[in-house]
Parts: C-alpha cells; sequence; structure tokens
C-alpha cells in the first residue's frame, strides 16, 4: 500500500504545500525582497572585487558592499524623500488655499486660444468649455486629496516602512556574501536541465540588472534634468514635479512630457513665450534624448528585447504590482520569451533519454563557449 509511487506524491504535495506558505508567509515584505535581491544582483560585481581586494574576507567584502550601497542609493533617496514630503505639503497647503488653482491656469489657456481653435473643439464634439473647467476643478481637488492622504499614510506606515527597510539591509548582506552558493543550490534543486536552468538564471539576472540600472538611471537623469528646468523658470513644487516626472519615465517615450508638456503650453498660452520655448527645447532636445539614448544603451541593449515588449511589459506589471512592477513586468516578459525560445530550440524538454543526450550535448557546448575565448586568448598570448 505504501509505494514509492504514493511517497513521491505525497512528497511532492508537501513540498507544494510548504512552498505556498513560506510565499505567504513572505508577503508582507514582498518589497523588501524584491529590492534586496534586486540590489544583491547590481552590487555583486563590486562586492566580488572587494573580494579580490580582501581574499578571505567575505564578511567584510560584504559589509562594505553593503556600506556603499547604503551611502550611493539608499541614503539619497531617503533625503530625497524627506524633502518630498515637506514639498508635498507645501503644494498641498497652495491647493486648498487658492494659491495654486489649476482650474484658473486652465481658464487662462482658453482665454488665450484663438477661436478658430476653440470651433474646432466643438465641432469634434469634445465637450463645452464650462464642462471642462469642471472637470479640470475636481481632478485638482481629488490630487490634493490623495497627496494628502498619501503623505499621511507615509507617516502612519513609518514603523512598517522601518521594519521592511532593515528585513531588506539584512537580506542584501547575506544574498551578497552567499549569492553564488544559493545560485548553486536553485540550480541543482530546479528540476530542469542544467544548460536551460542557467541560461535562464542568467536571463532572469541581466534582465534585473538592466532593468534596475537601465530605468533608474533615465529616471533620475530626466527627474533632475526636468526639476532643475522647473526651478529655473519658477515653478512651484519644482521638486514634486522632478519625482512625478521621474517616476513617470517609467513608461518609456511619453512618461516626462505628461508634465512638462502641458506647463509648456500653460507657458506659451499665457504670453510667457520664452518660458515656454525653453521648456520646449529642454523636453524635446534634453530630456528626450536621455530617454532615446540612455534606455537602449541600459535596458534594451542587455535584455535583447524589442522596446514595444519592453513598454507593454512595464506598464502592464506597473499596473497589477504598483511601482515594484516596473522590475517584474520586463523580468517576467523576458524569462517567457527566454522559456519559449529554448522550446522551439529543443523542440522536446524533458522527454525522457533523448532529452538527456541533448543536455549532454547543450552543456558540453555552453562548456566549450563558456571557455573558448579563454583557450583561444591563451593560444594567442
Amino acid at each position: 500500500m505504501n509505494s514509492p509511487q504514493l511517497q513521491r506524491g505525497v512528497f511532492l504535495a508537501l513540498l507544494a504545500v510548504v512552498t505556498a506558505a513560506f510565499i505567504w508567509v513572505l508577503l508582507p515584505f514582498f518589497g523588501a525582497v524584491l529590492w534586496g535581491v534586486a540590489l544583491a544582483i547590481l552590487f555583486t560585481p563590486l562586492f566580488k572585487w572587494l573580494l579580490k581586494k580582501m581574499p578571505g574576507r567575505r564578511n567584510a567584502a560584504a559589509l562594505s558592499t553593503l556600506t556603499i550601497c547604503l551611502f550611493i542609493v539608499i541614503l539619497p533617496l531617503a533625503m530625497v524623500g524627506v524633502s518630498l514630503v515637506q514639498e508635498v505639503a507645501l503644494v498641498t497647503q497652495s491647493i486648498r488655499s487658492g494659491q495654486l488653482n489649476f482650474a484658473a491656469y486652465f481658464q487662462q489657456i482658453l482665454d488665450a486660444a484663438p477661436q478658430w481653435l476653440l470651433n474646432l473643439v466643438e465641432r469634434f464634439n469634445l465637450g463645452d468649455m464650462a464642462a471642462w473647467q469642471a472637470r479640470i476643478s475636481a481632478i485638482a481637488g481629488q490630487a490634493s486629496q490623495l497627496i494628502a492622504s498619501q503623505a499621511l499614510a507615509i507617516g502612519q506606515n513609518t514603523f512598517d516602512f522601518v521594519v521592511s527597510f532593515f528585513v531588506m539591509l539584512y537580506l542584501l548582506y547575506f544574498l551578497v556574501r552567499d549569492g553564488a552558493t544559493l545560485s548553486k543550490t536553485m540550480r541543482d534543486a530546479v528540476p530542469l536541465a542544467k544548460p536551460h536552468t542557467h541560461y535562464l538564471l542568467n536571463k532572469f539576472t541581466t534582465v534585473i540588472r538592466a532593468t534596475v540600472k537601465g530605468n533608474v538611471a533615465v529616471a533620475i537623469a530626466q527627474g533632475t534634468l526636468g526639476g532643475l528646468a522647473f526651478w529655473f523658470l519658477g515653478v512651484q513644487g519644482a521638486l514634486l514635479w522632478a519625482v512625478l516626472m521621474a517616476f513617470l519615465s517609467l513608461l518609456p517615450a511619453v512618461g516626462a512630457a505628461l508634465i512638462w508638456g502641458p506647463v509648456a503650453i500653460y507657458f506659451l498660452a499665457t504670453g510667457h513665450f520664452w518660458q515656454g520655448g525653453v521648456l520646449i527645447f529642454v523636453g524635446v532636445f534634453v530630456i528626450g534624448l536621455v530617454d532615446n539614448i540612455l534606455r537602449p544603451l541600459l535596458v534594451g541593449k542587455d535584455t535583447q528585447m524589442p522596446d514595444y515588449i519592453v513598454l507593454m511589459s512595464t506598464i502592464g506589471g506597473m499596473a497589477i504590482f504598483g511601482i515594484n512592477g516596473f522590475v517584474i513586468g520586463p523580468v517576467i516578459a523576458a524569462l517567457f520569451m527566454a522559456a519559449w525560445s529554448l522550446f522551439a530550440d529543443s523542440g522536446h524538454v524533458g522527454t525522457g533519454h533523448e532529452t538527456a543526450e541533448g543536455d549532454d550535448a547543450a552543456e558540453g557546448a555552453a562548456t566549450a563557449q563558456r571557455t573558448g575565448d579563454t583557450d583561444g586568448n591563451k593560444k594567442k598570448g
């Protein structure tokens, strides 16, 4: 009765249950785990370099890597976050007091618009201007309430944020120190051919490194340039708009323009032509070039994914997972493409004896590819 098949079935069921339970336990720290893994992948090359400088001292090298990460990534983001909360409070107060009135700005644009444009809007049944002004007023009021509620939520969830922050740092230390061992353990545990497992894990780490490095670099560059332009032109709340441009720049091609575009239109409509011209120039030829040059170099080139796949997976990931989705979405898309590519190339993954022979050949080819360049260089030398 207690057959090997029954034992294997019970064991697989137990394995599935405890895996699901472990994931359930980790769900409250999903963001901390995700960013701990992402930062570990990003800073592992630095850890390996430090380990060469201090051989045999893995703990010291991991602690040094964590300290560098803390000073060049985490603390600057924390300082920007504190300043952002103060900026949000000022902007919210300005909206409530009427000093910052989006409906009035919209009315100024309407007053400056030529009659032919107003007639064109009415001809295409885009609604009367009074209705649009009412909508703008309602959206502005809802936006101010949302900003205020988010600021209050940040204050109320400070304890949870601090706990998640230290969980991320704690996990980052061990992932940096023991990442190679953990990666080998995962490769051995996954029931796939070793070359396939190695390929998929490499694709996973490559996409995370390229996405975080590329998207964050583009976001920082675009947000900084846009914020400086707003500050130079005297736009109120420049830091807030800079952060919004950085956040929206995660959407390729269209992101930052959703912020600077309406402001440039307002400048032109109200007769501030040089301000509008400067902002359009900066937006198109500076901020736009950052997106068109840096993003393909840092994201698309490493992930080897088409731009439209990157765009759709980023938007879809953020729609499902929030801010974490700009990493999760491209990773899922890359693994999807990699898995189907393996399936198309092999044609019979996991079908028995033929697969075992194919796996041996694939593993030999992968080993030859990894060592070929080195052997060639030695011969040349």
